[in-house]
């Protein structure tokens, strides 16, 4: 790895996950009812059942699964497993919500130099892992130079021009 941050395919942000779901129905529901997403307009062209939604600057596509009886069962809620994770502005009230709609969580604390990040654990319909943090509380801080900033308060194309000026 070079001692210096690069952006050798110009990426700009990232746009969307894709989901491939037992029921879209279902996914749809719990993306936009949990999640707080809202469905947007899917290009008519695609030949397969599925829904796309967007908020907080990402979207997610739902694909319907072509088998769904042989998707794989949800397993126990592992914080090691590939998961999506989202910034909340309270763990207090998340961890309240997921109690009144029922669903099972596993909590969890990283702490880092004195700062502690709160985590909560679940799982959507088709068992893909979700995280709610409080994640902004722990600061970015890159491996080369001496730049440290937090993600949710500055963007990413500041940051990598400033690092590439120290180095």
């Amino acid at each position: 790895m070079k001692g210096s941050i690069e952006n050798p395919l110009h990426l700009k942000s990232l746009n969307h996950i894709s989901l491939v779901c037992r029921s879209v129905e279902k996914s749809l529901d719990f993306y936009q009812n949990v999640l707080g997403f809202f469905p947007i307009r899917r290009p008519n062209s695609f030949e397969f059942d599925g829904a796309w939604l967007f908020n907080y600057g990402i979207g997610i596509h739902l694909l319907q699964s072509e088998d769904p009886e042989n998707m794989p069962k949800i397993s126990q809620i592992n914080p090691k497993d590939n998961h999506i994770s989202f910034q909340c502005e309270s763990m207090s009230a998340v961890e309240k919500k997921l109690k009144e709609m029922g669903i099972e969580y596993l909590k969890s604390r990283v702490e880092e130099g004195g700062i502690y990040v709160d985590q909560l654990f679940f799982h959507d319909p088709d068992g893909s892992m979700i995280e709610i943090c409080n994640c902004d509380n722990l600061p970015v801080v890159p491996l080369a130079g001496d730049t440290v900033r937090s993600c949710s308060r500055i963007s990413c194309s500041v940051q990598q021009q400033h690092i590439r000026q120290v180095l």
